[in-house]
């Protein structure tokens, strides 16, 4: 029943549904891994740098500019 299609007796065809083949990782992507911290690095240096390019163009810091607010 590999096809998801049953013939019934008077030829009439069913057709399920065919479970996907599940594969599971050996290694887990929860909590403190090498995966999360270098995930975490490279997100903190892309708020740097769009830091550094807000001040450069704005010519005010983030502190100045939540004051205008």
């Amino acid at each position: 029943m590999r096809s998801g299609v049953v013939t019934e007796e008077q030829g009439r065809q069913n057709v399920y549904a065919v479970e996907p083949t599940m594969y599971v990782d050996a290694e887990s992507r929860a909590g403190f891994t090498n995966y999360a911290e270098q995930l975490n690095g490279r997100l903190a240096m892309i708020g740097f740098v769009s830091m550094l390019v807000l001040e450069v163009l704005t010519h005010h810091g983030l502190v100045g500019l939540l004051k205008g607010l």
